[in-house]
């Protein structure tokens, strides 16, 4: 066998045994390391509903707009309001009038001590200051709720964040309680990654995560916590309380995933970011001699 023959061997041989090496460490990163391209952008969302019912006579804002915290959404017809915060304020005033007389016919008895004024009826007279004193309170009660439902009747943002899918207008009837807009927190984004149950023991709390959105943009972000359970599909609750257990069993058996809550350290300037938007989640995560390695969770 001449060296040149030799020479195609060895390197033929070595360059099969690169392969099955690198082959080898694509397979470890693909099944072992902590990574997931089933990643979801999330955000609080915020269901405004009006706390009094009413007519919508302004409606301030439009779809998919930017608001801040505090910014009128809409304002309920208040000439209702205006009008019950005048009668109760009408009842408040005439309730501490009736207090004010009770309350000096109550003192005038105590005054006259000649034996004159039965002691029946300066308790009488006690209690009507009593009564009066009751009364007068609960009318002041019911004037601060007018008070509070004519300025509930400007509807506000609760937080700084988009309005989304608005099907609201002018002239729509609003009823309390019932949500009428929701507004996106912009303040509260957030990245679900959704890993495979046999990588968790590579997933820490603290983590250092390289989000990538399917746009290309890229964040950073940290493992903020882990969830502890999920819902089975299988073992259901049967009419008498006892688990359904399902008896057909597939033999190919898929890893559960677990969400694990990615808190985002830093957005790029000009990157959007919408609640839904698919990403995938990279980890670095530290071993215990200290050497980085780099990690990914789930498929």
């Amino acid at each position: 066998m001449t060296l040149k023959h030799i020479f195609r061997f060895v390197f033929t041989l070595a360059a099969v045994v690169a392969a099955f090496w690198l082959a080898r460490l694509l397979w470890i990163h693909y099944m072992d390391a902590p990574w997931t391209r089933d990643g979801r952008v999330r955000a609080n969302v915020i269901l405004v509903a009006p706390e009094v019912s009413g007519r919508i006579a302004e409606m301030q804002v439009h779809d998919n707009q930017q608001v801040k915290k505090g910014d009128v959404l809409f304002v309920v017809d208040p000439d209702s309001y205006r009008i019950a915060l005048a009668e109760a304020e009408a009842r408040a005033h005439a309730a501490k009038a009736q207090r004010e007389q009770a309350r000096h016919q109550m003192e005038r008895r105590r005054r006259i001590s000649d034996g004159s004024v039965a002691q029946e009826e300066r308790d009488n007279m006690e209690l009507q200051a009593e009564i009066a004193q009751a009364n007068y309170a609960q009318a002041v009660a019911v004037r601060d709720r007018a008070a509070l439902d004519l300025e509930r009747a400007t509807v506000r943002a609760p937080a700084t964040g988009f309005v989304t899918n608005l099907a609201t207008h002018r002239g729509d009837h609003a009823v309390a309680g019932k949500a009428l807009l929701a507004v996106i927190d912009s303040e509260s984004f957030y990245i679900y990654g959704y890993f495979e149950e046999n990588k968790l023991a590579r997933v820490h709390e603290g983590a250092k995560a390289e989000i990538e959105l399917l746009n290309g943009a890229r964040l950073t972000g940290h493992v903020d916590s882990i969830a502890r359970g999920v819902g089975e599909r299988d073992n259901l609750t049967g009419d008498n309380l006892l688990v359904n257990v399902n008896p057909s069993f597939n033999w190919v058996r898929l890893a559960q995933r677990l969400p694990v809550r990615i808190h985002i350290d830093r957005v790029p300037e000009g990157v959007v970011l919408a609640a839904g938007m698919t990403c995938t989640v990279v980890l670095r995560d530290a071993t215990e001699n200290g050497e980085k390695t780099e990690a990914a969770a789930g498929r």
